[in-house]
């Protein structure tokens, strides 16, 4: 699996692969936002049949992590955990501990779903 920070190549990729989105990380302190997309590859011959819907499935987790829509967004993982031959496995389970911690204490009215990391800028 490979990654992508360019906004601007995500569309070239998506005629030929399967691009799915990943986290926003937004880059402290300068306050930029970046979205790191996949390109899943080696994708198991009886999974080809499901990609369609496991992308839409996926597209609706993001969709509802983002909305906090905390349910919803464990069903999918339960749907697409072990799917993209496990490529995905330890992202989704990254999301499902995020989730626990959000259930249990509300992430707060500033949360948009974005990882904050601090970068240096000398």
């Amino acid at each position: 699996m490979n990654i992508i920070l360019d906004p601007n190549e995500v569309a070239e990729y998506r005629k030929k692969y399967t691009v799915l989105e990943l986290d926003t990380i937004r880059f402290l302190p300068v306050n930029k936002c970046v979205t790191a997309y996949c390109i899943v590859d080696n994708l198991r011959m009886t999974e080809l049949p499901q990609v369609e819907q496991k992308m839409i499935t996926h597209h609706n987790l993001m969709s509802n992590y983002k909305q906090r829509n905390w349910p919803d967004c464990l069903e999918a993982i339960d749907q697409l955990s072990g799917f993209w031959s496990g490529q995905l496995d330890s992202f989704y389970e990254e999301f499902r501990g995020r989730i626990a911690k959000y259930i249990e204490q509300d992430p707060g009215e500033e949360w948009d779903g974005t990882i904050e990391k601090t970068v240096t800028t000398e």
